[in-house]
């Protein structure tokens, strides 16, 4: 391994939310909220990485690294990917961020689910056995998507656990995997947690899909809350298990490309990173494409031909309005209103640092015009104008 693969390279934040650093091939990093750690836009999942075995799962983590990602999701299909990663992490195990699951476990070589905590206390020893690591960056509770596994969760003590771990250092954030915002917004209240997985998608966004839990306007304002708390987002599923990426099975019967679903993914509020699963290195080569794609392959505002009529006149914050003639960033600053009203306290703030701000719009309806998602952006720049007083 390369003695120098993990040290990063400084460069001015692109985004006033995140700071960031850059390694070789661009790699760009969203600071966590809570906590210091800079992770990968990029990161891994693990659902097919064991498919061509140990040896090819070992050199695609050792390529990832290499190449900036430093975020690896273990809920992984099977067993493989452990020994691998935890021998590609030798060297540099410090700069890397596993997110380990407690509920996942791997007593057959194939991914199991338990809410047994004598069970999840011994998967979760076996994963930091072959992972060859004492201490767990993001400890998930995993896959909580209904309230009697919640309260499973509470009852049986591993919450508790969990939160004992973390008051010895041995994990150093609490998380958790879910498909159910309202499940989500329970733990939220809690307070306890750092970091969540969630599935984000315009398949789930949009209602399509055995995940799609939630209307449009239920989905993004759990992602404006997490934004507002400082709770990082790590997206799984962010091709639908693969149904966007074919016209056959697509629900909107047109494929959209890995590169517009990783920017859907990205451009939500609070998210940190993409988790794709990878098989090999081939595939990987492809997903890291996505850091030198041009914008016009990254966009996705074609959405707006075939989105729902309750997701009409909402801002996904696309910019595909872009270049307003007047110079406002006027993605940003819907985020900032929307934001603002979701409870988070330095939205406002951010807002009044913007050189060019809603009270700046002369109402020429460029934006109107272009918006993919019949958002009125000359009524609402009036609207945010008087909310924020400029």
């Amino acid at each position: 391994m390369e003695e120098n693969r993990c040290v990063p390279e400084k460069h001015t934040p692109a985004h006033p939310y995140y700071t960031g650093v850059r390694y070789k091939q661009g790699m760009e990093y969203r600071k966590l909220p809570r906590g210091t750690e800079e992770i990968s836009i990029l990161g891994l999942g693990n659902s097919s990485s064991g498919e061509e075995g140990e040896k090819e799962a070992q050199a695609t983590a050792a390529m990832a690294i290499e190449n900036g990602i430093n975020y690896f999701d273990m809920a992984a299909a099977d067993a493989v990917p452990f020994s691998a990663y935890g021998n590609a992490a030798a060297g540099c195990r410090e700069k890397l961020y596993f997110q380990i699951h407690f509920g996942a476990e791997y007593t057959t070589g194939k991914y199991g689910w338990t809410l047994d905590l004598e069970e999840i206390k011994r998967a979760v020893d076996w994963q930091l056995q072959k992972l060859k690591t004492d201490y767990i960056d993001f400890g998930f509770v995993h896959c909580i998507d209904e309230l009697a596994d919640m309260e499973r969760v509470i009852s049986q003590g591993t919450l508790e656990y969990m939160k004992e771990l973390k008051k010895q250092g041995v994990i150093r954030h609490l998380g958790l995997s879910s498909h159910t915002p309202e499940i989500v917004h329970k733990f939220l209240d809690t307070g306890l947690i750092d970091m969540l997985m969630f599935s984000i998608n315009p398949g789930y966004d949009y209602r399509q899909g055995d995940y799609a839990v939630g209307s449009v306007d239920e989905r993004m304002e759990l992602y404006r809350r997490c934004e507002a708390e400082g709770v990082g987002i790590s997206v799984m599923k962010a091709f639908s298990g693969g149904q966007l990426l074919s016209d056959k099975t697509s629900p909107f019967k047109k494929a959209l490309t890995k590169y517009q679903c990783i920017q859907y993914a990205l451009d939500k509020p609070g998210v940190l990173t993409a988790l794709p699963g990878v098989r090999n290195r081939k595939d990987l080569k492809e997903i890291l494409g996505f850091l030198k794609a041009s914008k016009e392959e990254r966009d996705y505002s074609v959405l707006g031909d075939f989105t729902p009529q309750d997701a009409e006149g909402i801002c996904v914050y696309c910019n595909h309005c872009h270049p307003c003639p007047q110079g406002l960033d006027v993605g940003l600053i819907n985020k900032y209103y929307d934001l603002a009203k979701a409870g988070d306290s330095l939205a406002k703030s951010h807002y009044t640092n913007l050189e060019k701000k809603a009270g700046d719009c002369v109402g020429c309806g460029h934006c109107d015009s272009r918006c993919p998602f019949h958002v009125v952006q000359t009524e609402r720049m009036e609207e945010i104008k008087e909310y924020f007083g400029g």
